[in-house]
């Protein structure tokens, strides 16, 4: 059967954020929620029976500085986040993401959907709210956004010379808590960025941000990962720990160089597609794609794990020959 027939065609989510692709760097167990009782986001799953939890150990501080706390117990980012709060005694919903070996609000130290057995994690929290107009005179404002996994959007590049470039109090790593007044707590980086593409061109738009709070080496300075680059590869361990939407944390080896090349290769093709980049999202696909046969059984696959995402028929065969390609070392 050709690819295609028999799936159900929907409209991509978001084609092309207004001319800026979107970067989300983490595609996180349990991430895409509302926290629970939130309009039109399932609440989250129960939590897994504590003889399922791995007993791993890390070592996190406040990424403006802190003691140093232990954790361990966790399954998913929910519980992570809350883990880190009770370190802390601070509420769960003040953490907006963390970043690995690093106190900086590096964007390409994320912490994503796998944690090296040897990482330090750093926790960014709450800081200083602001509400700034912005005059939307072009088509794209220059915005690469991602979300935490927990229900918090954020901006993780800030494109140089673009119209948000020139509004110095913005910065890489603040939440985008609303727009005109529309609250985004509990959205995904795709709804975000879809919601950013749609703002009429001529009009002014308000947003609502809330910042990490700074460390005294970070005050005064433009947040770092404006611009593109590479990603580092997660962890100094020999394995990690990924975190999942469904199931247990799962001990797995670093990816091997073909899937390392893939995931690379796909990561980009959802910029190209979809208007979006997640590396974590892009893991999944190859991890999909790479015992398949055919197109066709990727296709199937993709649609029962990932169907929300709409993928279009010639960006699946396109990430099928990608994964291909990996295989064969042409990529």
């Amino acid at each position: 059967m050709p690819l295609g027939l028999g799936r159900r065609k929907k409209a991509p989510l978001v084609e092309n954020e207004e001319g800026e692709p979107v970067r989300a760097g983490m595609s996180l167990s349990g991430l895409g929620g509302n926290a629970e009782g939130s309009p039109g986001l399932q609440p989250g799953l129960p939590p897994f029976p504590s003889n399922l939890r791995p007993r791993l150990v890390f070592h996190t501080q406040l990424a403006h500085g802190s003691p140093t706390g232990r954790i361990e117990g966790f399954s998913n980012v929910r519980e992570l986040y809350s883990k880190i709060g009770e370190a802390f005694q601070i509420p769960a919903a003040e953490v907006m993401f963390c970043t690995l070996n690093t106190h900086k609000v590096d964007m390409e130290k994320l912490l994503g959907g796998q944690i090296g057995l040897e990482d330090f994690i750093f926790a960014h929290i709450k800081g200083q709210r602001k509400e700034v107009e912005v005059f939307k005179n072009e088509d794209g404002l220059g915005l690469t956004i991602t979300d935490n996994g927990s229900g918090y959007a954020f901006i993780k590049r800030i494109k140089e010379g673009s119209i948000i470039d020139r509004i110095q109090v913005i910065n890489v790593g603040d939440m985008i808590e609303s727009i005109n007044g529309q609250s985004l707590i509990g959205c995904r980086h795709y709804e975000v960025a879809k919601m950013l593409k749609e703002l009429p061109k001529g009009r002014d738009f308000c947003l609502k941000l809330v910042e990490p709070m700074k460390a005294f080496d970070m005050i005064g300075q433009r947040s770092g990962g404006a611009r593109s680059g590479s990603a580092t590869p997660l962890g100094t361990g020999r394995g990690t720990l990924r975190l999942r939407a469904k199931g247990p944390a799962t001990f797995e080896e670093v990816p091997s160089a073909f899937e390392e090349k893939a995931i690379e290769k796909v990561d980009d093709l959802l910029e190209s597609y979809m208007g979006i980049r997640d590396s974590e999202l892009a893991a999944t696909m190859v991890e999909l794609g790479k015992d398949k046969k055919n197109p066709d059984d990727f296709a199937e696959a993709l649609d029962e794990t990932l169907g929300d995402f709409a993928f279009p028929d010639e960006f699946v065969f396109d990430v099928w020959g990608a994964i291909g390609d990996a295989k064969a070392g042409r990529v």
